[in-house]
């Protein structure tokens, strides 16, 4: 949370689990939720003067991040979610198991579906709606081929979650390592064996 304005008032809005990792960094304003196990990165900056934003669990909000709502539109989040670095995500809501990529933009109205990537650099205009298992580029996007990105997106977002309990501990060399290793095919197996 902010160190900026009323931070009694602006804790009453945030329902944050206590397990999520928040940079010091990061500013968050108004009504957020945030779902257990999940990060939010350096320099995020997530701002709900309305509506609300509501981040599920085991999601990772990348550095630079903006989050932003619309008038008529909270941004929502589903779980096991990562959104890269300096993407703005603004009033529109993400699936579960989702991968939005480096510099991407999601604007109001839009719905991406469960198991989608968003590529690096895309712009979603305003309602767009796309169905579950896209992969979705362009300027303005569109979607380029539909697979089922589920695994690899889940993946993703516990590796994101391992590297925030690690910074918990002053531990800022999470993935590299025998340990490592073993706990990423451990992890990979047990996410493969949930869709089988």
């Amino acid at each position: 949370m902010s160190d900026h304005g009323d931070e009694a008032a602006s804790a009453r809005l945030q329902s944050i689990h206590p397990s999520v990792w928040i940079a010091p960094s990061a500013q968050l304003f108004g009504k957020i939720s945030i779902g257990e196990g999940s990060s939010v990165w350096h320099n995020v900056v997530a701002r709900s003067e309305c509506q609300e934003i509501r981040i599920g669990s085991i999601s990772n909000i990348q550095d630079f991040v903006m989050l932003h709502i619309g008038y008529e539109d909270p941004t929502i989040i589903g779980d096991f979610c990562t959104i890269a670095h300096h993407a703005t995500i603004h009033g529109c809501s993400i699936g579960d198991a989702c991968l939005v990529g480096i510099g991407a933009v999601i604007m109001e109205g839009s719905v991406i579906g469960d198991g989608s990537i968003v590529a690096g650099g895309a712009f979603v205009p305003e309602g767009r709606i796309f169905p579950p298992y896209s992969v979705i580029m362009g300027v303005p996007a569109r979607v380029i081929v539909e697979r089922d990105n589920t695994r690899v997106n889940r993946m993703n977002a516990w590796l994101y979650h391992r590297n925030a309990q690690a910074l918990r501990e002053g531990n800022q060399r999470a993935w590299e390592g025998a340990e490592f290793q073993a706990w990423s095919a451990a992890k990979q197996a047990e996410i493969d064996e949930d869709f089988e």
